[in-house]
């Protein structure tokens, strides 16, 4: 494989809806994530490391952060020799319609394709966490002659119908449904099902000609999913290319944030005693920005007023004085006051937590002070009167809210 065959194509341009409020002022891969990281984070440190070295950013809704995000943190390559990263942002480019689809947002930046040529396109999604050498799924497809591999997980058969499902034979895949009421189980175990993880490899002359094809369709959503994959299914040769993760674990790790409580489970994955996502290994390093703060530190004078953290991830900056951190993830220059007590929570930068304060199963945003003697995650009815809660009862404090 010669990393300068492909080009890779990151999609970051969805609303993400459903991760409000934590989407309200950002785009979804701009989402903090595991402290010190954003959600793109991982998609782009998983090129990186594969040797990939042309990437494409297609934006579309409130970009900023995510902006400023790439040009403080991964300004890393010398366009001289060929390398970059590049925000593209939804341009309009053949018509007045904004990315309409995921395959829309590739048609509407088809100039890329047709200046540069790259043998291969790597798609993928700017807001899913997981570590993966794509380089061994762009050999198997190589190998394979194929004009499209997707990159398969296998997920109990009960929760496959909210992804699109694949059927394969001899790794051939021969179906392909978008969350299907009946999914089918994978031959080699029926307790499972294989379901598209929206990675995908392209030959160049199939996505030029599969997405224009689908562009003049009047019936169609513009999504590779729903739309040109399952119309591929018998006349291109498509490969399913099984998930191998880099944690070269049993278990293997990837989750698609979609949801609230995804995100906290995501999160709360990292601070178990064994994480299933492992962010220490040295040999797939996660890149990120970070601003310059001091060490994070413990406070405490006696043994009423002493510092306690168990189970937790604390960043650079924070203090917690005198306060009781378990099972939680602190993001930059979070502070923990006396007497208070935060568990199995998320907190995002800037975030003072007063003292006496006892927070549950929170997930506070930038820039919140949060009061002395304030409880928020012990009684739904009352929290549900001024924040969002998600389904599985988990709080949701917006940006700068003020009490």
């Amino acid at each position: 494989m010669n990393p300068q065959d492909v080009t890779t194509f990151i999609l970051a341009g969805g609303k993400g809806e459903r991760l409000h409020p934590l989407t309200k002022d950002r785009a979804k891969p701009a989402v903090p994530f595991g402290g010190i990281y954003r959600i793109i984070d991982f998609p782009l440190s998983n090129a990186i490391n594969s040797g990939l070295r042309k990437i494409y950013i297609f934006t579309q809704y409130k970009s900023l952060s995510l902006q400023r995000h790439i040009r403080e943190g991964w300004n890393i390559f010398s366009r001289e020799l060929g390398e970059f990263i590049d925000m593209v942002p939804a341009q309009k480019r053949i018509g007045e319609d904004w990315y309409q689809g995921t395959a829309d947002s590739v048609m509407q930046n088809m100039n890329i394709l047709e200046e540069e040529r790259p043998k291969h396109i790597l798609i993928l999604s700017g807001d899913q966490v997981y570590k993966m050498d794509y380089k061994r799924m762009i050999q198997q497809h190589i190998e394979n002659k194929a004009d499209l591999t997707i990159s398969v997980f296998e997920v109990p058969r009960q929760d496959a119908h909210r992804f699109g499902v694949l059927s394969v034979k001899d790794e051939k895949v021969v179906e392909f449904r978008e969350k299907p009421s009946e999914p089918t189980a994978d031959p080699k175990n029926p307790d499972v099902c294989l379901i598209s993880m929206g990675i995908y490899i392209f030959n160049l002359d199939i996505l030029i000609k599969r997405t224009i094809e689908d562009a003049k369709r009047t019936d169609s959503s513009h999504d590779f999913g729903k739309d040109i994959i399952p119309s591929m299914i018998g006349k291109e040769n498509i490969y399913a290319f099984r998930f191998i993760d880099e944690n070269k674990k049993d278990t293997k790790y990837w989750k698609d944030i979609g949801t609230i409580d995804a995100y906290w489970e995501s999160n709360m994955d990292l601070v178990n005693l064994d994480p299933l996502l492992n962010l220490y290994d040295r040999t797939w390093p996660i890149r990120t920005f970070q601003e310059q703060y001091p060490p994070a530190k413990t406070v405490f004078s006696g043994e009423e007023r002493k510092a306690s953290v168990t189970d937790s991830m604390l960043s650079g900056g924070c203090i917690i004085s005198g306060g009781k951190v378990t099972h939680s993830v602190l993001s930059s220059n979070v502070r923990a006051n006396s007497f208070c007590e935060i568990t199995d929570s998320i907190l995002f930068d800037n975030v003072n937590v007063g003292r006496y304060s006892r927070l549950h199963k929170v997930i506070i945003d930038k820039n919140v002070q949060v009061p002395q003697g304030t409880e928020v995650g012990y009684n739904p009815e009352a929290d549900r009167k001024k924040f969002h809660v998600s389904p599985n009862g988990i709080v949701v404090i917006p940006k700068n809210y003020k009490w």
